[in-house]
């Protein structure tokens, strides 16, 4: 196995005791990078010379006898929403073409106390608005498992370049499936976790009631160390929580005997591929084989998910949108001549076309006499979603339902059809309305193409997601087959 594909616990043990160097590894990593990225197109902005500096430091460590922590001298990518200091940070759109930010996002700060070292920024849909990718103002990423076909999205800049080794993990955000579908169509381990358990400070905004940070992993134990550094309270995020974290790791050897998971019956019907259905059967059986029981569910509010969440987020949107405006934040138009035209054309040229109709949906909803018809409708019922979802995870340890419909499509089949675009998260933002933690698991495959299978918790209630995930990994191991790219 080459070094760039080990997972983190792998490169940890043999890094302390000096059988590989953090050296190696980092150039392992930068030379699969250079081999595939014109390929793949994952990273927007790279760093090697300061990666292979900061390994150099690592492997002085280890020569000294230094006890390394859990992420030193391991390379990884950062989605393009998250602030990294000295390191370009554009949100894949052009508005924001060239910004370097002057400080670190809390989560990159957490990382870099850990030793870890960041090779890059990955491409993403530009401002998180998307499910593939084609919405980055630098052009799409591919799938390592077929280059026609789109990573998922908004992190599938993320998911495909850890799926194809370029890195040993990475970190995506997550608004409405944004981790969890890329991590389905690349086959990784995507975890979205509770809404407030990860600091979003220094993320730049996209719906800020649903925006979650989480790790997209190669394994579960990885997703597990990665949560578990950059978890916790942050005084600079009021919306994250005095709760302590567990250590998930913990929960490898717990099995999945005497867990109760629900099987919601609006998921299972139409518009699921049969063959992404066979998949969940066969998953459902070797849970049930480690001694898990199952309970049909109903969660009635599951269909209104999705016009209900294109009401708050694109609300969202157009608030958190509004600073870049030519002057304050973001492009300057050359072509303005006075102030009201530094505003238009500076939006004009520097918002996609994509970003635009979520502004504008988002500006008419929240106009005077739409507001109470459009978005106070669609905040009651996100309280009935999340109450549907409180109700049935009172009753059942976990939910099991699809990440995705269907896998990965072709680059280009829906550009010119959004509602069909919108519809690829019909099964994850409901998840981000109730601010409750999923994480997407590899399942199997449909025609060489990865499909995922989704776990969902009670709020804070990553570890039993931790505890099932750990279980159906190790029987199957759907994680450690490879794309050949």
């Amino acid at each position: 196995m080459e070094l760039n594909q080990l997972t983190i616990r792998e490169v940890h043990e043999k890094l302390q005791s000096g059988e590989i160097s953090s050296l190696d590894l980092v150039n392992a990593c930068i030379e699969r990078i250079k081999k595939t990225d014109k390929k793949l197109h994952c990273f927007l902005a790279t760093d090697f010379d300061n990666a292979i500096k900061q390994a150099k430091e690592v492997d002085k460590k280890i020569k000294k006898g230094g006890k390394l922590k859990i992420l030193e001298g391991i390379p990884c990518g950062i989605k393009d929403l998250i602030l990294t200091k000295g390191i370009t940070t554009t949100a894949s759109s052009k508005m924001l073409e060239n910004y370097v930010p002057l400080f670190d996002a809390t989560v990159i700060k957490r990382l870099k106390d850990n030793g870890a070292i960041i090779l890059g920024k990955h491409n993403c849909d530009a401002w998180g608005h998307g499910g593939s990718t084609e919405n980055s103002d630098y052009g799409p990423s591919h799938n390592p498992w077929d280059l026609e076909r789109v990573p998922g999205g908004s992190s599938g800049g993320s998911a495909a370049s850890t799926a194809s080794d370029q890195v040993i993990y990475s970190l995506g955000t997550d608004t409405g499936g944004s981790i969890r579908c890329p991590a389905s169509h690349c086959g990784c381990v995507g975890f979205k976790p509770t809404y407030g358990r990860v600091p979003r400070f220094g993320t730049i905004a996209m719906g800020s009631s649903l925006d979650t940070i989480g790790p997209i992993a190669k394994c579960v134990d990885d997703a597990a160390i990665i949560l578990n550094i950059i978890a916790g309270l942050d005084p600079k995020d009021s919306t994250t929580l005095p709760k302590e974290v567990p250590d998930y790791t913990k929960m490898k050897d717990k099995g999945v005997k005497g867990l109760t998971i629900g099987l919601p019956k609006e998921a299972f019907g139409k518009g699921l591929q049969p063959e992404v259905k066979s998949l969940m059967q066969i998953a459902i059986r070797d849970l049930e084989k480690l001694g898990a029981k199952f309970k049909e569910v109903s969660l009635k509010y599951l269909d209104y998910g999705l016009a209900c969440y294109y009401i708050i987020m694109p609300s969202e949107v157009s608030s958190n949108l509004g600073r870049y405006d030519g002057i304050r934040y973001g492009h300057q138009s050359k072509e303005a001549d006075n102030l009201f035209e530094i505003y238009t054309k500076s939006r004009a040229e520097g918002f996609g076309a994509e970003a635009k109709r979520r502004i504008m949906i988002g500006t008419y909803v929240l106009s005077a006499g739409y507001y109470d018809a459009y978005y106070k409708k669609a905040m009651q019922v996100r309280t009935l979603i999340k109450e549907d979802f409180e109700k049935v995870l009172s009753e059942v340890d976990l939910i099991l339902m699809p990440t995705s419909p269907r896998p990965a499509f072709k680059i280009g089949e829906n550009v010119n059809d959004p509602l069909t675009m919108y519809l690829e998260d019909i099964y994850t933002v409901t998840i981000n309305m109730a601010g409750v933690p999923a994480a997407s698991i590899p399942c199997g495959f449909v025609n060489n193409l990865p499909v995922g299978m989704q776990l969902i918790a009670k709020q804070f209630g990553e570890e039993k997601i931790f505890q099932a995930a750990y279980a159906y990994e190790a029987i199957n191991g759907w994680n450690r087959i490879k794309p050949k790219i």
